[in-house]
């Protein structure tokens, strides 16, 4: 079966403290991975957001699984996941970068 992922990278402000930006990533992966089992065709979802190397150019990662493109549509304006993304994730990132395919 075709499933999709749905992979984004963020970087955080630059103003951020580096505790605060700590609590921003644990807020943002809190936020994010209790969406799984809210929101049909979510398959898994996680947010990788420590033990990053030196060579990164990004902050944290959001790896997630969907069903099908009808779904990741579905979730991304999904009320639970808008909340989400509204007061945890855009306020304190100042880049995004995502892919979407089929695997």
């Amino acid at each position: 079966k075709i499933m999709v992922k749905h992979i984004i990278l963020w970087t955080l402000k630059s103003d951020l403290s580096d505790k605060e930006k700590e609590n921003v990533k644990k807020d943002i992966k809190d936020g994010l991975e209790r969406l799984k089992g809210k929101i049909p065709g979510l398959v898994d979802i996680k947010v990788i957001s420590s033990r990053r190397l030196s060579s990164s150019t990004a902050d944290f990662m959001l790896d997630s699984t969907f069903e099908n493109e009808e779904a990741l549509r579905f979730y991304s304006k999904h009320p639970a996941h808008v909340a989400v993304a509204d007061s945890k994730v855009r306020p304190f990132t100042s880049a995004r970068s995502c892919l979407d395919f089929e695997i």
